[in-house]
């Protein structure tokens, strides 16, 4: 809508999870690093886990974008499946389809597949992407799909994108033994302020504006008490000062336009926001000890902005 306005090839700040706007951070570097092990390691298993809208699944797409015809990627999204569901579905990722197999049948066709694959000297990859929403018979199910194995290689290779409650899920007691087949395990910090700065300038100069002045320097301390240094945060705060901007027939971002879009995103500081989503979550958690019923919308309600504290209480950061 506006790019014309600013002279933009593209749009910058949009939400879809795009490789080729790809800012690679120490921490997304690392995470990639890692990704790149376990593709290429005969016995790669690798967690990544990260606060929503970390970057996570961007490094992954960026990874998998540029494999050869020799490595097999299964990439699972839906995750609230039973342990027959999920071999199901790798099978099906494997173009096999026998939906009336018992479990044991399941795994012998699953294994059989990848016997193929591997004599054909190709990689599989299991790539589970919100992996924590799985349950826990089903991440003890990927345990053992990890140990299938010829000629003491290993036959697949799993990759487990998720947010920070995977990693706990993991330190359960429950799946100890899972936790000691993982070989790797990394966890996406959200950006530093210095570093949203380069987000927001490399994101601007891939959509085409290699000295961009749009969004300028003394605005980047408020987006990132904002934003927390979440990219996806960053990227709503952005293209909604953007679209303003555009609105008012301006070039460049103002510290009033910004301030404008917080308002309109009804927006706390990230500290707050986190506040308020760790006050939920024990609530909900007292709720479950005592059995009491959940109040209609209770759990649903917005982030609401205090004007006064956004104009003149920028301490609270």
């Amino acid at each position: 809508m506006y790019q014309g306005h600013f002279g933009l090839r593209m749009e910058p700040f949009r939400l879809v999870p795009d490789p080729g706007f790809l800012y690679l951070s120490s921490k997304h570097a690392k995470a990639k690093t890692y990704l790149d092990f376990a593709i290429w390691n005969r016995d790669g298993f690798v967690v990544i886990t990260g606060e929503i809208g970390s970057g996570k699944t961007t490094v992954l797409n960026s990874v998998l974008r540029g494999l050869d015809e020799n490595i097999i990627v299964c990439k699972i999204h839906q995750t609230l499946l039973t342990e027959s569901q999920l071999i199901k579905t790798v099978l099906s990722e494997l173009h096999v389809s026998e939906p009336g197999l018992d479990k044991v049948e399941l795994l012998r066709s699953l294994t059989t597949v990848l016997l193929e694959h591997h004599h054909l000297g190709r990689k599989v990859i299991l790539v589970i992407d919100e992996a924590q929403n799985l349950g826990i018979k089903a991440l003890e199910e990927i345990r053992l799909l990890s140990e299938l194995e010829d000629n003491y290689e290993r036959l697949l290779n799993i990759i487990l994108v998720g947010q920070p409650e995977l990693k706990k899920l993991l330190d359960s007691a429950e799946l100890e033994q899972l936790s000691q087949r993982i070989r790797l395990r990394f966890h996406l910090k959200a950006l530093s302020e210095q570093e949203t700065e380069d987000y927001i300038n490399t994101r601007l100069e891939i959509a085409g504006l290699p000295n961009q002045k749009i969004i300028t320097p003394e605005l980047i301390p408020l987006i990132y008490r904002y934003t927390g240094g979440i990219p996806r945060l960053i990227n709503i705060l952005c293209d909604t000062a953007l679209v303003i901007a555009y609105a008012e027939n301006k070039q460049v971002v103002s510290m009033d336009i910004l301030r404008e879009a917080i308002r309109e995103l009804q927006w706390v500081t990230f500290r707050r926001r986190k506040e308020k989503v760790r006050d939920r979550s024990i609530l909900r958690k007292k709720r479950a000890s005592l059995n009491t019923p959940v109040l209609s919308g209770i759990d649903e309600l917005p982030l609401d902005i205090d004007l006064a504290n956004l104009e003149n209480k920028n301490s609270d950061a």
